[in-house]
């Protein structure tokens, strides 16, 4: 089985451009914002050039692609009035993704800002089952965090929590950033097979649906999150050969978000592949 592998895109062309550009680079997927990265006022959808993505993806064997979330979206914040912009755009996203249905939402868990993660969670929860429906198609997942700042989601019991009351349980997941879980004190280089496992005692590897593959500029546990070329980072190429060939990871959508230009995406996109043991 091939790996399902993509990049970040700008979504500046629209849809197709997208989809075009990925089998260009070689990827079988990808990733993109639903709106600015810093929010704001999503781009009108041209439902034509939305279709037009979704033949191309399956006449081209896509698997699923790994939409992001605004990073201003903080569903947890200490601020009424920033918490309620995020629910709405939340909202709107879900809407949105419906064009190109069965995909994957991805977002930060938020920053709760000294309110405590436990405070924090009672938020994302709200906002979460107040925007997801029985209806949609997406599949909404919850990022791993480096905990840096208060982030929400540094540790696995923190999504575990989360999960646990989202009221529509077949309709959310796990995204694992590989930087991140690092950054965070998980060590995926060092034991990764243990790390799965502590994933899968208090989570569950069913709900681990998608994959950042991003090694990291920082040493283990630092809380940085800053991600570096593959290989070129602490976790090194020896922990993504790992992963690639690993009997849970491999199945999954890998998204680099790496510091590149599309050249390197490209350059990467065929690394990994170079380290899968056919």
């Amino acid at each position: 089985m091939s790996l399902t592998i993509g990049c970040h895109l700008s979504a500046s062309n629209g849809f197709l451009a997208m989809g075009k550009q990925a089998l260009s680079l070689g990827a079988n997927t990808f990733a993109f914002f639903t709106r600015n990265p810093q929010g704001g006022k999503a781009k009108e959808i041209n439902e034509e050039d939305a279709k037009a993505l979704v033949e191309f993806l399956k006449e081209n064997n896509f698997g699923k692609l790994v939409a992001h979330a605004p990073y201003t979206m903080n569903l947890c914040s200490d601020k009424s009035d920033i918490r309620e912009f995020a629910a709405n755009m939340l909202k709107d996203d879900l809407s949105r993704m419906e064009y190109v249905p069965n995909q994957y939402y991805n977002f930060h868990p938020g920053s709760h800002m000294k309110q405590g993660a436990a405070e924090a969670t009672k938020m994302i929860l709200k906002a979460l089952n107040e925007a997801m429906r029985e209806d949609m198609t997406t599949t909404v997942l919850l990022e791993t965090m480096a905990g840096k700042g208060t982030e929400v989601g540094r540790e696995f019991s923190e999504l575990k929590a989360i999960l646990d009351g989202v009221e529509l349980k077949d309709k959310i997941g796990v995204c694992l950033d590989t930087c991140h879980v690092f950054d965070a004190g998980y060590d995926i280089a060092g034991n990764l097979d243990s790390v799965l496992e502590e994933f899968d005692k208090i989570i569950g590897l069913s709900k681990l649906k998608a994959l950042h593959v991003n090694d990291s500029k920082n040493p283990f546990s630092s809380h940085k999150d800053r991600h570096e070329k593959i290989g070129q980072g602490s976790l090194g190429l020896e922990t993504f050969k790992k992963i690639v060939n690993h009997d849970v990871l491999k199945p999954l959508p890998m998204i680099l978000e790496t510091p590149n230009d599309l050249e390197g995406y490209k350059e990467e996109i065929a690394l990994l592949r170079s380290l899968e043991e056919k």
